[in-house]
């Protein structure tokens, strides 16, 4: 293996490990900086990277050159070379059986128009994410996602600061932040993500700094919710002053929204197709999350010191944190669902913040809440989702695996009487 030093384990590990056992190539994508070639790094033997403008020249001239190594072989930031991803799953075939050939690395998604084959059957993919609170050692880890799914839960007395939840907001899950000595300095690293996202990503692609700007502030503001493209062209009139100075239209910025989305700074959280057989009462239009909570912080102006002085900005990007972690703690469930997290909404006004479905039709429902006073309120929103899902006896739907409700501020992690776990974030795991 490649020498890293001390290398912090991540929970795509054991994932990439098998898909590598199966696999001809793997390719690793994900936002920038969130760890994607440290962690091919610590499975390869070898590598390559073309983010440098020499080697980049080389391989255009001579692509075999990228494929030089022992295997694992890493190609880094692949896509600068987009006649790699064919040569690739050449490379793959010409070697016959043989799995664990190349990992690839990307924080962009690519014109796949542009290259002749999909990599269907040689090329896994593998999505990252900054990473989790456990992975940054905030969270003990004590309850498990796949234990619950399991029925395994043990209760017991907690340690939760709201203080520190706050802190861990703005920081967000980036790697470079772990040896950061001075915690005034933890709000850098998003800061200036943003800004090499803005004024060098966008720049290369042709879009405008103050509209892409723009967009992302409304974005933030609507953290969330189910926002439409009507009030995103409302909010970036709004701040020229003139309700009627339309900055973006449908197409430009349905154009921006792609480029965040193929740059992994935002993704989709899907309505949950829930198995009520009821679809007109199902209210199921995406919500826009970003990839880590420490994003919208930065784009709100906001530090920890001032979430703890206004509790409703606090609220809602708690729950940005807690759907990262989701998302990173399901992804490494085998028998997960391709929408690995989902929310449900209906009619009725009954919302409810996460779910996550296995492909074996187990199910669990999650709501958010940043202290326990609110705890009852979720237990009652669950309750009602479940006998929702089971009020049709015909359709011979399956109890949910597990409820939980995901708290910032608790004193305990237990069981309600109603059978509703109660878990604080700093005590979830995958």
């Amino acid at each position: 293996m490649i020498s890293l030093g001390e290398y912090k384990p991540r929970i795509v590990d054991n994932l990439l490990k098998r898909y590598l056992d199966v696999f001809g190539a793997v390719e690793i994508v994900g936002c920038r900086w969130c760890g994607k070639t440290w962690t091919a790094l610590a499975h390869g033997n070898s590598v390559i990277k073309l983010d440098d403008a020499q080697t980049r020249s080389l391989i255009e001239a001579d692509p075999d050159l990228a494929f030089e190594g022992e295997p694992p072989h890493v190609i880094d930031e692949w896509q600068v070379v987009l006649s790699l991803w064919d040569n690739t799953r050449r490379k793959v075939d010409d070697a016959g059986s043989k799995k664990g050939l190349f990992i690839l690395t990307g924080s962009s998604t690519p014109n796949k128009g542009q290259v002749s084959h999909s990599g269907a059957g040689r090329i896994a993919r593998l999505k990252m994410r900054p990473m989790s609170l456990s992975e940054v050692g905030a969270s003990d880890a004590s309850v498990s996602l796949a234990g619950l799914f399991n029925g395994e839960f043990t209760k017991g007395a907690v340690q939760t600061d709201l203080r520190r939840i706050a802190a861990y907001i703005c920081s967000g899950g980036w790697p470079g932040l772990l040896n950061i000595s001075h915690e005034e300095d933890i709000g850098l690293i998003p800061s200036q993500y943003i800004e090499a996202l803005i004024t060098s990503d966008a720049q290369r692609k042709g879009l405008n700094e103050q509209t892409l700007r723009k967009l992302l502030r409304s974005l933030a503001r609507n953290i969330g919710s189910s926002v439409t493209m009507e009030t995103l062209m409302k909010d970036m009139s709004l701040e020229d002053g003139d309700i009627h100075v339309k900055t973006g239209t449908r197409t430009t910025i349905s154009k921006y929204l792609k480029f965040l989305a193929d740059h992994y700074i935002i993704e989709d959280l899907n309505g949950w197709d829930a198995p009520i057989k009821s679809r007109s009462r199902l209210r199921s239009k995406p919500k826009r999350s970003f990839v880590d909570p420490s994003i919208p912080a930065v784009l709100l102006g906001t530090d920890s010191e001032r979430l703890l002085g206004e509790m409703q900005m606090f609220g809602q990007l708690f729950e940005e944190l807690c759907l990262r972690d989701l998302r990173i703690y399901s992804s490494s469930l085998s028998a997960v669902r391709a929408n690995d997290l989902c929310y449900y909404r209906d009619s009725d006004g009954l919302e409810v913040d996460a779910i996550i479905e296995l492909m074996d039709g187990r199910w669990a429902a999650f709501e958010i809440k940043l202290s326990q006073a609110k705890v009852d309120e979720g237990v009652k929103n669950l309750i009602r989702l479940r006998n929702k899902v089971l009020s049709n006896p015909a359709a011979m739907n399956r109890e949910p695996a597990f409820l939980a409700v995901l708290v910032g501020k608790a004193d305990f992690k237990y069981q309600t009487p109603e059978g509703v776990y109660v878990i604080p974030v700093t005590s979830l795991g995958a």
